[in-house]
């Protein structure tokens, strides 16, 4: 089954943004008309690929997932992919090769907070590189791999990039940490689904 171009960049957009999303948040991000959008988000969800969340805001399905060729997770896989890296295995952090910054991220969630700390240039030297996807697949998260790919394809300013992989490296954390049934500290709660308004 294949799909046109725009409804793969609808879900792809979907994909990376962790909120429901409106018709237009969808068009501004991928840079289209919000006729066709709205057009081809109605297809999207007679497909059962999108789900209306709320009033106007869409959420991607299982199956939308599975059609951008990401597999669903079961409780062993998510225990499998957070399961702590041997020091051959962890992922260590550069500036550039052969400068190591000697920090080290033995698991997923470890992860998420060193790279709150890593220098910029660090980030950029991997993503250029395309260590973090290598890693995410060594883990067995295929998930992470085609987000962070997506992420790329966006040239944001490393800051903002950093900042979007954290995000999403962080809330996929939490996810696989749920169905694990690993306990989250307070810290990792996801408050996403609190609306403060």
């Amino acid at each position: 089954m294949s799909l046109s171009p725009i409804k793969q960049e609808i879900l792809s957009s979907m994909l990376l943004n962790l909120h429901p999303q409106t018709a237009q948040d969808i068009a501004q991000d991928i840079q289209k008309e919000l006729q066709p959008v709205t057009i081809n988000l109605l297809g999207l969800q007679n497909m059962g690929y999108v789900d209306l969340h709320e009033k106007d805001h869409y959420t991607l399905t299982k199956s939308g997932k599975q059609i951008l060729g990401i597999p669903e997770i079961t409780k062993e896989k998510a225990e499998t992919i957070l399961a702590y890296a041997p020091h051959d295995k962890a992922f260590n952090f550069y500036t550039a090769d052969n400068q190591p910054l000697h920090i080290h991220a033995h698991n997923l969630r470890d992860f998420t907070t060193k790279l709150e700390k890593v220098d910029l240039t660090s980030i950029e030297f991997h993503l250029t590189r395309g260590d973090f996807e290598t890693w995410f697949s060594h883990l067995g998260d295929e998930e992470l791999v085609k987000k962070t790919i997506l992420l790329k394809q966006k040239n944001l300013p490393s800051n903002e990039l950093r900042n979007q992989l954290q995000t999403i490296t962080k809330q996929r954390y939490i996810e696989l940490a749920k169905l694990a049934d690993i306990p989250l500290l307070p810290t990792e709660h996801d408050h996403s689904h609190h609306h403060h308004h």
